[in-house]
């Protein structure tokens, strides 16, 4: 049996259910109806009134494990059975076989909650769409109590879900979440029911939602790129993939369901899948291999669907935000390779940045700058001694030299290289620090900003400034890499002139001079993963440099139907 035979099944009353079986039997096809068949008015009441006791039905779905039938299950079964205890087990959205209004809004909500990044089918969309055909359709159906209060109970149990879906979002918590409310308190769910049936559907769901710019602004131009979209279902590929066989079959069905390869093949040879790569990447202007790539298979999952679910989890990644951020902060995008200064709910400042690459990602944190150096002298962290330095240096202890390095022992003084037996020393045996001298060669540039943190990242100028000129600027080995640090320590310092004048951050550079500047308001600064934005009219999406899209599209959304 299909789905929507399921539906009809679950919802047509005894009558229509008869008639629609018999359509059904061949046998029974022009069989005339005994009277037995058709109930009497005064029968058809009596099963209504049996069938429509709301509180024996939310026991039986108590009893089945919270089911209502096969393939519906409530999600706040308990919290939609203490509402209508205290409702006196009357419906909430209908009255008399008619939709209230409130009913018809949530019902409208959810049939477009596309808008809001959410998923229809997570609100028992498919059903309560079905059961609002039928009413329409089918006179007797309308009068079938048991009908109603099942489609009540169902809009109860979405509008909870919304509740959660709107305040929290779907993504679980993690080591950046700043939200404390890691389990909604029912009183939530029962205060926002009750704004809704008294004041609008609508109102009282959006204002769950957060208030911050950068949803805002994804969700003003989410309804503009529904309406250019065109959904429809297609195979998803995982990249690097494990098992070969796997993935070049569901590589030759993609490939077919977009016209590269003829339907008719069942098998696919080399020759052929290379083939149909290669056209599909001239036509898509990427690099002409014939072969499978990350940049391939990027653009083969980037279809609308697929566009679609990477906005919802960036409207959700903000849910994981505080109600409120505090009245001045930086804000840096790593997708975005943007640094942004907030402040009054403006941008005082905006700058390009170089964050990690994907093996030595800038970390996500939280923090406040507390302090910045003019011509810091950089320490170089170990993990980048063992994997890059160490191997170059017994290749060459010259390349202590080229790179401006010096070596320091646990006693702070300066080691002759050329005395060192660099073949015995590895990550195990290594009593030195390496440290980069001060200078406009030191790659941390002419300044270098402060914040607390365990991994031992900051913001800093460089002294390879042409690599803000590359669009993909994920390169650095996890700080991040600032254009406009002028800007930004200007701006740190704005309100203590008499301490730091204008004219001093500007000669203690001109003189090379190292200096740490202290005792301004610190300022919070939130390094995020936002890879799809509201601007300039249209939603833009930026590369999944982590993959963090992917992994969190295949936990959370892979298989949302298309609905």
């Amino acid at each position: 049996m299909n789905y929507r035979k399921r539906s009809v099944l679950f919802f047509l009353p005894t009558v229509s259910l008869m008639v629609m079986l018999m359509a059904c039997n061949p046998q029974g096809k022009n069989r005339r109806m005994d009277k037995d068949d058709v109930k009497t008015p005064g029968q058809t009441s009596a099963r209504v009134d049996i069938d429509g006791d709301l509180k024996t039905m939310l026991e039986s779905i108590a009893n089945n494990g919270d089911k209502l039938n096969d393939s519906t299950v409530l999600v706040y079964r308990k919290l939609v059975d203490s509402v209508y205890d205290n409702n006196g087990y009357t419906a909430i959205w209908s009255d008399k076989q008619r939709w209230l209004p409130a009913g018809d809004s949530l019902l409208s909500f959810i049939e477009g909650c596309k808008t809001y990044g959410l998923f229809p089918t997570d609100y028992h969309f498919p059903l309560l769409a079905f059961f609002k055909r039928v009413v329409v359709e089918d006179t007797l159906a309308r009068k079938n109590a048991a009908m109603w209060n099942r489609a009540d109970v169902l809009l109860t149990d979405a509008f909870f879900t919304l509740v959660k879906h709107l305040k929290q979002g779907r993504l679980d918590y993690d080591s950046v979440t700043l939200r404390r409310d890691s389990v909604l308190p029912d009183s939530i769910f029962t205060r926002t029911l009750a704004t809704a049936r008294q004041f609008g559907v609508r109102g009282a769901l959006d204002s769950l939602e957060p208030r911050h710019p950068g949803y805002d602004s994804l969700k003003a131009y989410l309804g503009d790129f529904l309406a250019g979209a065109h959904f429809r279902k297609l195979t998803w590929l995982d990249y690097p993939y494990k098992d070969s066989a796997v993935f070049y079959t569901a590589l030759m069905r993609r490939l077919q369901e977009v016209g590269y390869i003829d339907s008719a093949v069942t098998i696919a040879d080399t020759a052929m899948l290379t083939g149909a790569l290669r056209k599909y990447q001239e036509n898509n202007k990427l690099k002409v291999t014939g072969k499978a790539s990350q940049e391939t298979v990027s653009m083969m999952d980037n279809s609308d669907w697929e566009k679609f679910k990477r906005i919802a989890i960036n409207l959700d990644r903000y849910k994981l935000l505080p109600d409120t951020l505090p009245k001045t902060y930086v804000w840096v995008d790593l997708p975005a390779f943007s640094l942004q200064v907030r402040s009054d709910d403006t941008v005082a400042l905006e700058s390009k940045v170089i964050v990690g690459a994907p093996k030595t990602r800038t970390p996500l944190l939280t923090s406040e700058i507390s302090n910045f150096v003019t011509y810091p002298q950089w320490t170089v962290p170990n993990s980048i001694i063992f994997k890059e330095m160490l191997p170059a240096i017994k290749r060459n202890v010259d390349y202590l030299r080229k790179q401006n390095l010096m070596v320091v022992d646990d006693n702070d003084s300066v080691r002759d290289p050329l005395t060192i037996n660099w073949k015995r020393l590895n990550k195990n045996n290594f009593p030195y620090q390496l440290k980069q001298r001060q200078g406009d060669d030191n790659s941390l540039g002419v300044m270098k900003f402060n914040f607390k943190n365990k991994y031992d990242v900051y913001l800093h100028d460089t002294n390879v400034r042409w690599m803000f000129d590359k669009t993909f600027r994920a390169l650095s080995h996890g700080c991040v890499r600032v254009k406009e640090w002028r800007k930004l320590s200007a701006f740190l310092i704005r309100n203590d002139t008499m301490r730091y004048h204008p004219d001093t951050l500007k000669n203690w550079i001109s003189r090379q001079e190292k200096h740490t500047v202290w005792g301004f308001s610190r300022v919070p600064i939130y390094l995020r993963y936002f890879t799809a934005e509201g601007k300039k009219g249209k939603i833009v999406f930026y590369d999944d440099i982590y993959g963090e899209d992917r992994a969190l599209r295949n936990r959370y959304f892979g298989q949302k139907p298309i609905y």
